[in-house]
């Protein structure tokens, strides 16, 4: 099985690491915690959640073309080289609470996907 693991320092400084498992965890907590917070049906959801990971890619996007200069000069003047990271993880968590609104089975999709470019893989 494959293992995503993510190192962090916690508010005490502490190095910790997460683990896929652990990430999924967190999005069982913010599904429920977004779920009483919202109080939609499920399809509404749904489009909430693809609406947001557009919104969060094109956040992102925005970072990456800042970060290689080829953003405009205002934007430019005010990059901050930690916000690329920052809009990696909202894609990350928002793609994974889209998966989980749509009940996909993450770590069984990752595991197929990884197993399927090896194999396209394995010979380069």
């Amino acid at each position: 099985m494959f293992s995503i693991t993510r190192k962090f320092i916690n508010p005490l400084g502490i190095e910790m690491i997460m683990e896929l498992k652990e990430l999924l965890e967190f999005i069982e907590v913010q599904d429920g915690r977004l779920k009483r917070y919202y109080n939609i049906d499920k399809d509404k959801q749904i489009l909430a959640r693809a609406v947001k990971l557009a919104e969060e890619v094109g956040e992102l996007s925005n970072e990456v073309l800042a970060n290689i200069s080829l953003q405009r000069k205002d934007k430019l003047e005010k990059l901050d080289k930690t916000n690329l990271s920052a809009e990696f993880a909202d894609v990350i968590i928002t793609t994974l609470l889209l998966a989980k609104a749509m009940d996909v089975d993450i770590k069984s999709a990752i595991d197929n996907k990884v197993a399927k470019l090896n194999k396209k893989y394995e010979k380069v």
